[in-house]
């Protein structure tokens, strides 16, 4: 995938009729928000952590825990849930850089912290979760 199909840029017309991988996520993200949300509750009850962190990939990764299969789902993203501290340990978040990211995590009763990986790299997204 062209950086251009990620940020829905492009001169040719066909690039123009691609959808950026961001908004099926943010569809998926809408649809999984409720399940999301109860395990993130349940890392921080059962004590594993208090920074869940979730990652989205459509590809193979080995990071964290698989809670929602694109392909079981029939949906574009698979989401496997993970925390600060295996971020860390895995390196992705550098020992010196722990105390910056706590810092800046949003509150988890109201923002999922997602690890978004598409072809070109990956980053750190909060999404809000759906309230009723």
């Amino acid at each position: 995938m062209d950086p251009e199909e990620l940020l829905n840029e492009g001169n040719s017309q066909e690039a123009g009729k691609k959808e950026s991988p961001l908004v099926s996520l943010e569809k998926d993200l809408k649809l999984y928000s409720e399940s999301i949300h109860e395990v993130a509750v349940e890392i921080m009850v059962e004590g594993l952590s208090r920074y869940p962190i979730f990652v989205a990939h459509q590809h193979e990764v080995k990071l964290g825990e698989l809670i929602l299969d694109r392909h079981d789902l029939n949906t574009e993203w698979t989401i496997q849930a993970s925390t600060l501290e295996e971020f860390v340990e895995k390196g992705i978040i550098k020992e010196i850089l722990k105390e910056r990211f706590i810092k800046s995590y949003k509150n988890p009763d109201d923002f999922m912290c997602m690890f978004v990986i598409v072809p070109e790299g990956a980053n750190f997204v909060y999404y809000p979760y759906q309230k009723d």
